[in-house]
């Protein structure tokens, strides 16, 4: 199986991070530690497969989260952002490329 196949957007995530996460991670922003850009999570590309997930980076393909699950567990590694910047409840984000 090619990369194209398990590739979707980063809305396909959606479900899988709404397991882990009590809030909409779709609508959080991201900035990637390798090129600086700032997206949506909801824009970025998500992999899928059978050992987890990786969420890259579209404009230089950074991983950004790795997903795996063994044995009830979720292990998460964020290292690919120097941040994750989350709305409060009230807080609209705006769409599109931020930086």
């Amino acid at each position: 199986m090619k990369d194209n196949d398990l590739r979707l957007d980063g809305n396909a995530a959606g479900g899988l991070l709404n397991e882990i996460f009590p809030f909409e991670m779709t609508t959080a922003e991201a900035t990637c530690r390798g090129c600086g850009t700032t997206r949506l999570f909801g824009e970025v590309m998500f992999y899928r497969h059978e050992m987890g997930a990786i969420l890259r980076c579209v404009d230089c393909d950074m991983a950004l989260i790795r997903i795996t699950r063994i044995h009830g567990y979720y292990r998460l590694d964020l290292s690919g952002m120097s941040y994750l910047r989350i709305a409060t409840g009230g807080h609209q984000h705006g769409t599109g490329h931020l930086q």
